[in-house]
């Protein structure tokens, strides 16, 4: 079954059936997972999808559906559905397609899709996830047991198409290894993990750095213990920095904006952080996750420059968003199967500074080196900022031992106006990427 010509025909469906403008996607999967515990298999899964949705409008009106079922029968009950549902919608005055002269997308090759992914024989996947935790667990005595380790891989291709003439598609692919190992000594118990993901295989990590990476991980957290209640350096590693980069997503993103629902509202043009602090979303760079050659309502993806040498200069906008502010779409709408579009993010990142992570660590005469964050503790409308957090406390620029079970507060202001570092290790394990982050002062509550 051609997906594209699919889509196609759901739009003509919806428009000889008198809806004004109609949106479609159509996507496709296969997702294989290998897990393995103590050198055994304890699950494989390899699984298909495919699935159509469409999002119809009359006039102002708007009503969504979804499928499975891809014949013409189901194509034509998925119609039907969201024509009705627009019946009894209330009618919203920012309701739309984007504007036609919006519409297009890149057409350089993105390297979103590697034949080396479904090429990879199950038997590999599962010698890969073996081999990762066999490295894990030989790397030190004191790796005593595992959660287990895993390889996993996707394929998968989107189409999308609307009643203004855009019709595009692409394929993605991605494959991952991690491993979870778990550490003992003298009654303290300690688990940590590490991966690799890509979307090619070539790209990976071999197995056994994966391993021994993760048991490293673990194994410093070992007599892990409290600190005292105090106000402190906090250093943000890459993998826990990428957690800030999700807060400032929420505050900038077009639906926290025209609610108002963000600290950073009425900012636009002001200086919000230190200068040195830029913010970046990038949809258009290679092999990455955040990467596609159009987003979800058929607009080409593009670089934004969100934060600039401190000052706010955009928000992430879609149609919607950009109608209810008064603005253009950023080239970020977001959606599953079906729907109204949401906001999301491209390629969503700090560039690098110049600073070794090395060099940051030792200009912190006593800290925190934060490897770990727990809990949910940010509001967003205000900025107040507290969370669990676990890592490695810092005494003369060396790590001395580790810390668990405290709490670091401060607000998102405070903290990105006292950010004093910016390291040079930025690495993109995902669509939010952010290197070594030394923040001035948050508070810690300890015992």
């Amino acid at each position: 079954m051609n997906l594209e010509d699919l889509a196609s025909r759901v739009i003509e469906l919806a428009r000889a059936k008198g809806a004004t403008a109609a949106e479609c996607t159509v996507s496709e999967g296969e997702h294989f997972s290998a897990s393995v515990r103590l050198g055994e298999i304890e699950s494989l899964k390899d699984a298909g999808s495919r699935g159509a949705g469409v999002r119809i409008l009359n006039g102002k009106h708007t009503g969504s559906a979804y499928t499975s079922d891809l014949t013409d029968e189901g194509v034509a009950q998925m119609v039907n559905s969201a024509l009705e549902l627009a019946k009894i919608t209330t009618e919203d005055p920012y309701a739309g397609l984007p504007d036609q002269s919006e519409l297009g997308k890149i057409n350089d090759d993105l390297a979103l899709f590697s034949q080396s992914v479904p090429d990879l024989a199950a038997s590999t996947k599962i010698e890969w996830a073996k081999r990762a935790e066999a490295a894990a667990m030989s790397a030190d005595p004191r790796i005593t047991n595992s959660e287990g380790a895993s390889c996993d891989s996707h394929v998968g291709m989107t189409v999308f198409a609307n009643s203004l003439g855009f019709l595009g598609s692409y394929r993605t692919s991605s494959c991952s290894i991690s491993a979870v190992p778990v550490a003992k000594e003298n009654g303290s118990m300690e688990r940590d993990f590490w991966f690799s993901v890509a979307r090619s295989a070539d790209r990976l990590e071999n197995p056994e750095d994966v391993g021994r990476k993760a048991a490293a991980r673990a194994l410093r957290r070992l007599g892990a213990r409290k600190v005292s209640t105090q106000k402190a350096p906090i250093i943000f590693e890459p993998r826990v920095a990428r957690s800030l980069l999700d807060n400032i997503f929420d505050a900038i993103s077009g639906d926290s904006v025209y609610r108002g629902e963000t600290f950073l509202a009425g900012k636009l043009g002001q200086q919000i952080a230190i200068p040195g602090l830029t913010v970046i979303d990038d949809a258009t760079l290679p092999y990455l996750f955040g990467s596609s050659p159009f987003d979800d309502e058929g607009v080409p993806s593009r670089r934004t420059t969100v934060i600039e040498n401190g000052v706010l200069k955009s928000w992430l906008l879609n149609s919607y968003t950009a109608r209810k502010l008064g603005m253009k779409t950023t080239g970020n709408a977001s959606r599953g199967i079906t729907g109204n579009a949401g906001v999301g993010h491209g390629n969503f990142y700090i560039p690098n500074g110049n600073v070794t992570p090395e060099n940051i660590i030792k200009s912190v005469k006593t800290g925190l080196y934060v490897t770990e964050l727990i809990g949910f503790g940010i509001n967003i409308v205000t900025g107040d900022y507290s969370r669990g957090a676990a890592g490695m406390w810092i005494e003369n620029g060396e790590f001395a031992y580790p810390v668990s079970e405290i709490t670091i507060a401060s607000t998102l202001q405070e903290m990105l106006m006292s950010i004093e570092a910016i390291g040079s290790d930025l690495e993109f394990r995902g669509a939010l990427a952010a290197p070594t982050l030394l923040i001035r002062e948050m508070t810690i509550s300890g015992k």
